[in-house]
């Protein structure tokens, strides 16, 4: 799987849903607006509802709820993390990444486009607070 970077400061649900699915994150933006999701919508860091219809659109399959963050062994496969969890004015906002593991190694995609690289590893400094695991894909 490929890191898909975000094209607008708020796109992070976007193109971590174009990273599982294999597309660009243009197509990915293409698609969720004809679905009605807008990288704008501030409820986009605030909600799952519109990452799990734009994954639905792709038939894919997610967890029903979200589930604390443990560690980073207890993931699942595949999974989407919220990290850099915080509240503003009492309500919830996060930063969609993608969680792998494939081949006996383990990584996060990472949309920022100002990091050095979109493929991290660096879990000390991530600190993810629930996670939605990728059931089917």
């Amino acid at each position: 799987m490929k890191p898909v970077v975000q094209l607008e400061r708020t796109g992070c649900a976007i193109a971590s849903v174009a990273a599982i699915v294999g597309l660009s994150y243009q197509k990915a933006k293409a698609i969720a607006n004809s679905l009605g999701i807008f990288a704008q919508d501030k409820s986009l860091w605030s909600e799952t509802s519109h990452v799990r219809k734009l994954l639905s659109h792709f038939g894919i399959k997610t967890g029903s709820h979200e589930i604390p963050f443990r560690s980073w062994e207890a993931l699942p496969d595949l999974a989407l993390l919220s990290i850099k969890w915080h509240l503003e004015n009492g309500c919830p906002y996060w930063h969609w990444v993608v969680f792998v593991r494939e081949g006996g190694q383990f990584y996060v995609l990472d949309s920022k486009k100002s990091l050095h690289s979109n493929l991290r590893t660096d879990f000390r400094r991530m600190k993810p607070k629930w996670y939605i695991p990728i059931t089917d894909i």
